[in-house]
């Protein structure tokens, strides 16, 4: 057969090498007659990166501790003040809407307002206003009333009462008290920005008043007008300058302070459906675990059926889609009332009604076809070594029950890392000051955009104009809360964080994958699996795991979290370079993408091979990462195909668990197995965007899967490198007897003497 002439080959290469051919991969393994599988006599390795790896964790709880005691999440969720307090929370919890003095300053500001805020006065209120109303028509009611009557009404009816009752000011600030009973005293409110000037109709737009103007569509070129009593009395707004507020000039306004908001915007409602479904989320987590066990237990029993029937249903799909594609493009073309040519539009359906489109389907279907057939005839003798693997794997996970539990253990503490990193994160974004703006009334007058001439902000507002935020007495100025403003080292704290998340996380991969190799090793190196097991091996193996090799897990995790940061800094400079037109620049740039993509996946798998030999011999990164690799290499025909092939199977188990709970969360989400199973209707919960629980739980099913099947993994890899080890130690001689089991032994043709001689 073609796969076992390639097995041979392989073979035969091998044994040449162990007859004394020179090779530049290194020796092969000698016999060893006192080596019987993972060595107790060891040492503490890498132990400088052991302490290095320490320090930085114990750095990861110190940065932890400032983010929780100067930060405050609430800042990034609830709109905030002039003088910083937050709107529907605490103090304010009746008041959940914040309103804009003027929004007209947010458009003198420009596109600095994502930096400086918006310079004009902003209070929260209970409900957004709902009417027109400006203070020059109230101000001119009140000097005609007291010019006709010649006193101050105080009448609970009268001008002033009524007009006033509208007004909206700041805290504390009640227009309606006798120390501001003349029309004088009400200019006055307006002039030192105690009252809003004016406002109009305004809706809430997360917990923002923003003009109802916007979704109503009324014409720019109008000018807002008051009618005022039931005369015919008509005014233009005018703000605290006596300038006509249009409605251009509100929509330019309410524009910055909308680009402002999108920034969050995305991000709160994500935030929103997240929290909205977090139990839904947990049970599918709980559910996609339940899902993966299930999966690895029907492997344990049934691997080669799944192998095989995995193949058979890659060509029973390819075969019928083949199949129906050409049958339907022969209907279609028979179809004489059928004359739908390609064209490019949007409606998917007028596709499915175009010949050429089937005719494409159906040879692309047949293409894959053939390209798997040709590779199950050529590879078919490999597949057998990948599923005789696979199935030893299995024995070794029923002799060692616990390593089905094992998976767990990882995760959790991955999961801890996520949820710490991701609270400090957040604890770290929210650690502000507030900052405060000194807002030249005079630049603000004039239209002009310059917001640098506009608005300047200091954190302590005495270091350019002796300015309080809480007395508005300074002549001319006016000095506002700005916005809580991130400190300025929270950034670089951020950046360390993210380092740390990778490097703690992948030394957690690599503890995971370490443990379960020595398992693995003292399984495959036992020649009579009942008598030589040792009792405990996965605890055994975690004991060895952490008490030497803390160090060597850290260095290997160290090179791949020095990668990831590198590749983060290149998608952030590929963002940067999207609009620009350096076509040299893009193209160095998605090249080194590209390699540092692939290095980080060739390192992964350096890694992984090397702590399975620091599992088995105890030695230290670079020595096993060097024999690791010199190993495979060695043996590339057969890691190449078999390693590969197994990689594929395991994959494919992924995609089916991931495939069930992403399905199934999705038809939940979007309300169709509440229409078929009506008990469903009472979990229904409003989203923002249905998709972003199915996204979450699809991604966490994936990772879920990938560390449970990282079980088999392990396994596999374990005991083909065990495996390779073997074929170059052992000879099946009666002194040097082959320690794999028997059908990997048929498969390769191999067999022990002395079994020879009993048979």
């Amino acid at each position: 057969m073609c796969g076992k002439g390639e097995v041979e080959d392989a073979d035969t290469a091998t044994q040449n090498q162990k007859d004394g051919e020179g090779n530049k991969y290194g020796s092969p393994k000698k016999y060893d007659p006192t080596f019987n599988g993972p060595i107790n006599d060891r040492g503490c390795t890498d132990i400088i990166c052991c302490i290095l790896f320490l320090i930085c964790v114990l750095g990861m709880a110190v940065v932890g501790f400032f983010a929780y005691s100067y930060g405050d999440p609430l800042l990034l969720l609830y709109p905030s003040d002039s003088a910083g307090n937050l709107c529907g929370h605490g103090e304010y919890l009746d008041k959940p809407n914040l309103f804009f003095f003027d929004l007209i300053d947010c458009a003198k500001v420009g596109p600095g307002i994502v930096t400086l805020g918006c310079p004009t006065k902003q209070v929260c209120v209970t409900d957004c206003p709902s009417e027109y109303w400006t203070w020059a028509v109230q101000y001119g009611k009140e000097q005609l009333e007291e010019k006709i009557s010649g006193i101050i009404s105080t009448s609970s009816n009268g001008v002033r009462e009524t007009g006033r009752a509208a007004m909206i000011c700041d805290y504390g600030i009640n227009p309606l008290d006798n120390a501001y009973a003349s029309a004088a005293k009400l200019k006055e409110l307006i002039d030192d920005d105690l009252c809003a000037g004016y406002y109009y109709p305004q809706k809430e737009v997360l917990g923002r008043c923003l003009p109802a103007i916007i979704t109503e569509g009324i014409d720019t070129a109008q000018s807002l007008a008051e009618k005022v009593g039931n005369d015919n009395y008509t005014s233009d707004i005018v703000d605290s300058q006596n300038k006509t507020v249009t409605i251009e000039s509100i929509l330019d306004g309410s524009a910055f302070v909308t680009k402002l908001l999108q920034v969050r915007s995305y991000g709160e409602k994500v935030f929103s459906d997240v929290e909205n479904s977090k139990w839904f989320i947990l049970f599918g987590l709980g559910l996609s675990m339940i899902v993966c066990f299930l999966w690895i237990v029907l492997m344990r029993w049934l691997a080669g059926v799944i192998v095989w029937v995995t193949i058979a249903l890659f060509f029973a799909i390819f075969g019928f889609a083949s199949g129906y594609s050409y049958w339907t493009y022969y209907d279609l073309k028979n179809d004489v009332n059928n004359t739908n040519s390609w064209i490019l539009t949007t409606d998917f359906t007028y596709y499915l009604t175009v010949k050429e489109v089937w005719l494409a389907f159906g040879c692309t279907s047949a293409t894959i076809f053939i390209i798997l057939l040709l590779i199950i005839l050529f590879l078919r003798s490999r597949i057998m070594i990948a599923i005789a693997l696979v199935k030893e794997g299995s024995r070794a996970i029923g002799m060692m029950m616990f390593t089905l539990l094992w998976p767990i253990w990882p995760f959790l503490l991955e999961l801890s890392l996520v949820a710490y990193w991701g609270a400090t994160c957040l604890y770290l974004a929210s650690s502000t000051k507030q900052v405060y703006g000194v807002t030249n009334l005079t630049a603000i007058a004039n239209d002009s955009y310059d917001y640098q001439a506009t608005s300047t902000t200091t954190s302590n507002p005495v270091d350019l104009i002796p300015c309080d935020p809480n007395n508005q007495t300074t002549g001319g100025e006016i000095c506002n809360f700005v916005k809580n403003e991130v400190l300025t080292y929270t950034i670089y704290l951020q950046f360390y964080m993210l380092f740390m998340f990778f490097w703690t996380m992948n030394w957690i991969i690599g503890m995971g994958q370490m443990v379960l190799a020595g398992a693995f090793a003292s399984y495959y190196w036992a020649f009579d699996k009942n008598e030589h097991m040792p009792t405990f091996p996965i605890i055994k193996s975690l004991g060895r795991t952490l008490f030497y090799h803390t160090g060597s897990i850290a260095f290997g995790a160290l090179i791949i979290a020095i990668i990831q940061m590198i590749r983060v800094g290149l998608e952030y400079l590929d963002a940067k370079l999207k609009g620009s037109e350096n076509a040299v620049a893009k193209f160095f740039l998605k090249c080194l993408k590209c390699c540092f993509y692939c290095l980080e996946k060739f390192m992964k798998m350096i890694n992984k091979n090397a702590y399975i030999l620091i599992a088995i011999y105890g030695k230290n990164f670079c020595t096993s990462a060097k024999d690791a690799f010199f190993l495979i290499m060695r043996n590339i025909i057969r890691v190449a195909v078999v390693d590969k092939v197994t990689d594929f199977l395991l994959f494919i188990s992924k995609l089916v668990v991931v495939g069930i709970l992403t399905v199934l969360s999705f038809y939940f989400f979007n309300g169709t197995l509440a229409k078929h199973l009506t008990f469903l209707q009472q979990f229904e919960v409003e989203l923002n965007f249905f998709f972003v629980p199915v996204i979450v739980i699809g991604i966490s099913t994936y990772v879920i899967a990938s560390i449970f099947f990282s079980v088999y993994g392990m396994a596999v890899d374990t005991l083909f490198l065990c495996f390779l080890e073997d074929l170059e130690r052992n000879d099946g001689s009666e002194e040097k007897p082959y320690y794999m089991n028997k059908e990997l032994k048929e498969v390769l043709g191999k067999k022990n003497v002395k079994a020879e001689k009993e048979d």
